[in-house]
């Protein structure tokens, strides 16, 4: 969204090569609207051209709500032809195959679309204030925009099936123990904590996050053979690089490696 309101409601700010996504529609607890969706788009466009940028973290505004579903205005006026599109699958879709590490920082309600978020980042963090649900059905609908299969995939199909059929919630607590989220902090400390969980992603090798990130989404849903056959294949491409000699080098030096003094000056742009 081009507009002034449409920057208004995902806010972006950098911190040392991290780019913080915040979708601001406090009063409407964060929900997730076409204008959310499309300014969401719009900075997923800059950030992957911006070379200063390695890692994106998502959240909400205010202390209230990570993001709280879909705007039930808006779902309520949908159509077949509107699910059938796919609007939200497709943003969330994109951001799990994004090129670069994505964080959940998840600070408040995380229902609906708004879990889904969550659970389509690479990692999530929560506070002690998240609350996990899918409340779809008790609207007579579905989770549509990835929460169906990515849940499973993260709790178990047991207690994913739970969470659907009932809507149950998880508590933070309960949310660190099932696997949804791998960090459990204090309110005031989740911002912190984000960035340096986000900054210790950066400081490995731009080519083996890419490569790991592909490994381990593709690799889950084929015969172990075919997985360990793309693990190997991506291993020998990290093989080849500039970033596995310096980082060996470094190792052996025993100093830090410096990856971006060897990243080649598009490689933020490249999709593996």
């Amino acid at each position: 969204m081009a507009d002034a309101v449409g920057e208004e409601l995902v806010l972006r700010s950098d911190a040392d090569g991290v780019a913080w996504l915040t979708i601001n529609r406090p009063e409407s607890l964060n929900a997730m609207n076409q204008h959310v969706i499309a300014r969401t788009h719009g900075l997923l466009d800059e950030i992957e051209l911006d070379s200063a940028i390695e890692v994106v973290v998502f959240t909400g505004a205010g202390d209230k709500s990570f993001v709280a579903g879909a705007d039930i205005n808006e779902l309520a006026a949908r159509s077949p032809i509107d699910a059938l599109g796919g609007r939200m699958q497709n943003l969330y879709d994109r951001i799990a195959k994004y090129p670069k590490p994505t964080v959940a920082a998840v600070n408040g309600f995380a229902f609906g679309g708004g879990h889904e978020l969550a659970l389509c980042c690479d990692v999530r963090i929560g506070s002690t204030q998240a609350l996990f649900a899918l409340p779809e059905t008790g609207l007579g609908i579905i989770p549509s925009a990835g929460g169906t299969q990515r849940l499973a995939r993260i709790v178990g199909i047991g207690r994913a099936t739970d969470m659907i059929l009932t809507g149950r919630r998880l508590d933070a607590f309960q949310a660190l123990q099932a696997g949804l989220i791998t960090e459990l902090v204090e309110a005031d400390e989740l911002m912190a904590s984000a960035q340096k969980l986000a900054r210790k992603i950066a400081s490995k090798g731009p080519l083996a996050i890419k490569l790991a990130k592909l490994v381990v989404s593709r690799g889950f849903d084929v015969d172990h053979e075919t997985g360990m056959l793309l693990e190997q294949l991506a291993q020998a491409l990290a093989y080849s690089s500039e970033e596995k000699q310096e980082g060996t080098r470094a190792f052996l030096e025993k100093r830090r490696p410096d990856f971006r003094s060897v990243r080649q000056p598009d490689a933020a742009t490249q999709n593996v």
